[in-house]
């Protein structure tokens, strides 16, 4: 079972300067995992099926299916 504070799918969790996981639309399909800081959300709704939207520092857009920091 998934700690609820790691679980990308609500928007509390995640912070903006956060360490999380994202996976990026090109990777659904192979579910591949990329690292990042968090620097902007762009899910407003409190949460999300498939995990919140957000901008990584590295200009990444993915959805968040962890947060690990």
């Amino acid at each position: 079972m998934e700690d609820d504070k790691q679980n990308g799918r609500y928007r509390k969790n995640i912070k903006i300067g956060s360490q999380v996981e994202v996976v990026q639309k090109q990777d659904q399909r192979t579910g591949k995992l990329t690292n990042g800081i968090v620097q902007r959300i762009l899910t407003k709704s409190a949460n999300h099926p498939h995990g919140i939207k957000v901008q990584l520092e590295s200009g990444i857009v993915g959805r968040v299916k962890k947060v690990t920091g």
